[in-house]
């Protein structure tokens, strides 16, 4: 199948008119605006349906709230290092649960409710399609990580943290949140039930995590050890933690980001046709 869509989204589902007659216009042959304009429209459009979520709301309060726990138990104590990284490693935990349930719905409640035909009302890829909800649910995630900098302001009132840490540990956020996120929309695109592609998710994210974690630490074989090593999300993003920029690491995120999206295309693709 060519893949070609159209998204047809009226104005009370958050899209401006300049972006609705740029999904409009043109044809799939056309170059990149019109394309970029369709992306726009898609990513403004699952942005607005997680901030009118109640569910990502929940989530967001839960993440937030454990997050501030975690700061005033564990790093916000007298003698210990003014560091963020034992928060950092705690909120990479939570991601495993958390960015499923806010990916879930992505593909899955169109597919669910046969509104899939009507997003898909524009000249524009299925890439496009994923690629519009990837950026929709990263921009929701960065709001919720914007607010942990509250975290940081605190600790700056009482010590001076390492700034090599903080940088490498946000940036190690983002790129761990974006390689989550597009493995939660490829369980999206597998199921129209939600809260199967909820489970799919976290058991795919707590097997990059978790057990290749224990894996890593514990396997007596050593090829067996290695790969888990190679494997291990927490791994990877232990070295931002500690304010180091691996070059292997980001290159592990990236692709592994790219690679998940590109299943959710391929899959997305292929259940059009059923």
């Amino acid at each position: 199948m060519s893949a070609e869509t159209q998204l047809n989204v009226s104005a009370d589902e958050g899209i401006p008119g300049a972006n609705r007659s740029g999904l409009k216009a043109g044809s799939p042959a056309q170059a990149g605006p019109g394309r970029t304009a369709a992306v726009a429209a898609i990513t403004e459009r699952e942005l607005a349906s997680l901030f009118f979520s109640p569910i990502a709301y929940v989530v967001g309060f839960i993440f937030l709230l454990l997050t501030g726990y975690f700061f005033v138990t564990e790093t916000l104590l007298p003698g210990n290092e003014a560091s963020l990284r034992t928060l950092f490693e705690r909120m990479a935990g939570l991601l495993v649960f958390a960015l499923p349930l806010l990916t879930m719905r992505s593909v899955a409640d169109e597919f669910a409710t046969d509104t899939i035909e009507t997003l898909m009302t524009a000249p524009v890829t299925d890439g496009s399609v994923i690629l519009g909800k990837f950026l929709g649910t990263l921009l929701f995630y960065l709001t919720l990580l914007a607010a942990t900098l509250l975290h940081l302001l605190l600790m700056t009132s009482y010590a001076d943290p390492i700034g090599s840490v903080v940088l490498g540990g946000y940036l190690g956020m983002i790129l761990l949140g974006g390689l989550f996120i597009a493995i939660g929309i490829f369980a999206s695109c597998c199921t129209r039930h939600q809260l199967l592609a909820a489970l799919i998710a976290i058991a795919v994210l707590a097997v990059f995590t978790f057990i290749a974690d224990y894996g890593a630490e514990y396997l007596r074989p050593a090829w067996q050890r290695q790969f888990c090593v190679y494997l291990n999300v927490l791994g990877h993003f232990s070295d931002f933690s500690k304010g180091f920029i691996d070059t292997k690491s980001l290159v592990f995120f990236v692709t592994g980001t790219g690679f998940f999206l590109f299943l959710a295309t391929k899959v997305l693709e292929s259940r059009r046709w059923r």
